[in-house]
């Protein structure tokens, strides 16, 4: 790709990565390029000599960028070979945060995990996995309202964003999503206009390092707790 194929398209660099200490200022740039770059095709084939050239930097450096953004889970590389085993082109595709990409990885399935069982709450009518799935499809039948809710706090993932995250953090995404739509379900709408992302998250990691067995339970009661502070 040369310096006149430079996209039109705008670059996202979203809170998590901005606010990210372990990222440098170039790789959070670079972060940003490979979203404006992939936002065509659903991933971005340039390689580290172009980056290189468009920020006056060395290829070496680029590498190090981008293996430094995929360790932390930001990017996906894929590398393709021809039948000799020689590597012809590297795709790299976004994957951990609310971007739509077009790439043509399978389609999500829904889990199989059963609802927590520590859950009772008869208030929703889906469980974990049922929710998340109606949540990423943007399902009519759940409320306008709180879809506007998790897209502002930018839980709003697709299905293609998740085929190379965590299975551990999705988890994670599913029971904050639950909870959250418990809250909504029992009039604590006012509640979740004023939490944010970075505060939930680290209330569910609290929550899961104090209180395992019950977590959810408890991740709940911190963020109503959280509220009244």
């Amino acid at each position: 790709m040369s310096k006149k194929e430079q996209p039109n398209y705008y670059a996202i660099i979203p809170a998590t990565v901005r606010y990210d200490t372990n990222l440098k200022y170039a790789e959070k740039l670079l972060y940003g390029e490979i979203t404006a770059l992939a936002n065509k095709n659903g991933y971005c084939y340039a390689q580290n000599k172009y980056f290189a050239d468009l920020y006056n930097v060395t290829a070496v450096s680029v590498s190090r960028w981008i293996s430094h953004l995929q360790e932390l889970g930001y990017i996906k590389t894929e590398v393709i070979r021809n039948e000799n085993k020689e590597i012809v082109s590297r795709n790299i595709y976004i994957v951990d945060i609310p971007y739509y990409q077009k790439n043509q990885y399978p389609y999500i399935q829904k889990s199989k995990e059963g609802i927590n069982k520590n859950v009772k709450d008869n208030n929703i009518k889906y469980n974990i996995d049922d929710l998340f799935y109606l949540i990423i499809n943007n399902s009519n039948e759940i409320p306008e309202g709180f879809l506007a809710i998790i897209e502002r706090l930018e839980f709003n993932y697709t299905s293609y964003m998740l085929q190379y995250m965590k299975q551990d953090k999705i988890n994670m995404i599913k029971d904050i999503i639950y909870v959250l739509y418990d809250l909504y379900n029992n009039n604590f709408q006012f509640i979740l206009q004023n939490v944010n992302r970075e505060n939930l998250v680290n209330l569910y990691f609290l929550a899961l390092n104090n209180n395992p067995d019950n977590l959810l339970n408890y991740y709940k009661k911190s963020i109503l707790n959280g509220s009244t502070k």
